[in-house]
């Protein structure tokens, strides 16, 4: 079971119910040794082709923040088992969906631990960013931002 210490996940889900957002997203800060995990998405891709960005993906209908993002862990990076999230950081970008609805993708900091990375189809590569080069990678502007809040928190 992941553990989100000092995080009001109904809150969260709530918050978005207030702001009408009709489409949540989980992301993940991987993090090991002042590095932050970078995923390249597939060039196939109809979404954001080429692009680097984080584990991320939809929350299904009723689930959960933290449920979904084990899912989407596993899913996008091959992870199994429980998750320990970095203590009260949860950081969060809305935007219109591919499909036009309004989203809001919640991005919570989790410790690598040494576990293998097994990518999905829909990534190509991934690369261990040190800030520094943050500036120099393909990230958004949101992601980029996302990754800094969680530097500096």
């Amino acid at each position: 079971m992941t553990t989100a210490s000092g995080l009001d996940i109904q809150q969260l889900h709530a918050d978005a119910d207030r702001d009408g957002i009709t489409k949540l997203v989980v992301g993940a800060i991987v993090h090991a040794d002042g590095q932050v995990l970078i995923l390249r998405r597939s060039a196939e891709d109809r979404f954001m082709a080429g692009i680097q960005e984080l584990p991320s993906g939809g929350v299904e209908p009723g689930e959960n923040l933290l449920t979904a993002l084990e899912r989407e862990l596993g899913e996008e990076i091959g992870w199994t088992g429980p998750l320990t999230l970095d203590p009260g950081f949860a950081a969060h970008f809305d935007y219109i969906s591919g499909s036009g609805r309004r989203a809001r993708q919640y991005t919570f900091g989790v410790a690598h631990q040494g576990q293998t990375i097994v990518l999905s189809p829909e990534h190509t590569a991934y690369q261990w960013l040190h800030l520094a080069g943050l500036t120099d990678s393909d990230v958004t502007t949101e992601t980029a931002r996302v990754i800094r809040d969680w530097i500096s928190s």
